[in-house]
This record gives structure tokens, C-alpha cells and sequence, in this order.
């Protein structure tokens, strides 16, 4: 484990961080990535049960749960963490960054992959799902709330219920600027109303 390196992407990622020891006491989404890691390596000797119990420990900690069968890259940052759940079979890449409730779940009993595969560079806002096994290209955001059933390009903006998508990852704007992602609803309203308004003209020249 980096755990300087770990270290460094909470100051990176979180303006609020102001010292070492606050992120060292007070980041439950660090700790949370560091007690993942040791339970990962005894998964990985097939030491099943005292992984799971890691896991669950540090849930009852941090209130973040990480299956130890899970594979996560480097410099993952999990931002407050609250709620947070991740699959046995998820797959999450370098530089990823997620916020609280975040769920990347499965949608099978089969004993198979089924638990989706985070790119490389991707943002998944708050309270956001993520179900299946499914890909979520590099650099992509997920917006808050959102529900992903369907595989996600490279660089692009989901957002929505089922989520809908729009060109365009985190090199659009910066990674907390939730507030500008494009909203494809209030397009389509927008349009919507556009229509009513054509028809009750044409209907009232008559």
C-alpha cells in the first residue's frame, strides 16, 4: 500500500483537508480505502473469512462497505463516504473519485461478474447507482443521483433516472462543479413546451 501516495490525493482532491493529521484522523474514506487494501491481500491468499470481517469492521467504522474481493486502482479517493457500497466483482481504475451513497451493485445471483468496471479518471457524484456489469469509460462523470444501467463512453456526462448521457467527462469543467452539468430534462421540457406552444397556435388560427 502508497500510503503517502493516498495521502497526497486527499489533499488533491478535498480543498478541506488543511493538515496531515486531520486527514489522518478525521477521512473516513481513507481509512476505508486502507482497511479495503489489507483485506484485499488476505482475499487474495484465499483467506476469505478474515477479509470479510475486515470489511465489516471497517463498515461499522466509517460507514463505507468495500467487498475485499473488489479490485480498486491507485490514488482512489472516496469524499465524506457515507453509504457508500461496492460490489465483490467491481473493478474501479487510477485517479477515480466518488462521493457519498455512491452504489456500484450487482444484478445477478449467479456467481459471475456482476458488478460494474469504473474507468480510469471517472467522477461519480453523490447518491448515484451503478448496477450490473457494466463499463464506465475513462473520464466520464456520473451526475448526483443518477441510475446507470448501460455501459458509459469514454468522456462523457451521464445524469438522470435512468440516467442519459451527454458528451463531454471532467475535462469539461472542474470535478465539483455539479451544478453545471447539463440538464438533459430541463432540455426536453424546454422543448416539450416549445411543441404545446406551436400546437395551441395552430389550433387557435383555426
Amino acid at each position: 500500500m502508497n500510503f503517502l501516495e493516498d495521502i497526497r490525493t486527499v489533499f488533491k482532491e478535498d480543498p478541506a483537508a488543511r493538515s496531515l493529521l486531520e486527514v489522518l484522523l478525521c477521512y473516513p474514506g481513507l481509512h476505508a480505502v486502507w482497511l479495503y487494501r489489507a483485506a484485499h491481500v488476505l482475499w487474495g491468499f484465499g483467506m476469505y473469512f478474515i477479509a470479510r470481517l475486515i470489511s465489516h469492521a471497517a463498515r461499522a467504522i466509517t460507514g463505507i462497505e468495500i467487498h475485499p474481493g473488489a479490485a480498486i486502482g491507485r490514488r482512489f479517493f472516496i469524499d465524506h463516504g457515507m453509504g457508500v457500497v461496492i460490489g465483490e466483482t467491481a473493478e474501479i481504475g487510477d485517479d477515480v473519485l466518488i462521493y457519498q451513497g455512491v452504489v456500484l451493485g450487482g444484478t445477478s445471483l449467479e456467481k459471475k461478474k456482476r458488478h460494474p468496471t469504473i474507468g480510469n479518471g471517472v467522477v461519480i457524484g453523490s447518491g448515484a447507482i451503478i448496477l450490473g456489469a457494466i463499463k464506465i469509460g475513462d473520464r466520464s462523470r456520473i451526475g448526483a443521483g443518477s441510475v446507470v444501467l448501460k455501459e458509459v463512453p469514454p468522456d462523457t456526462t451521464v445524469f438522470g433516472v435512468p440516467a442519459k448521457s451527454k458528451e463531454g467527462g471532467i475535462g469539461e469543467t472542474s470535478q465539483l462543479d455539479h451544478n453545471k452539468l447539463f440538464d438533459v430534462c430541463g432540455e426536453e421540457i424546454k422543448v416539450l413546451r416549445g411543441e404545446v406552444e406551436e400546437l395551441k397556435r395552430i389550433v387557435g388560427s383555426r
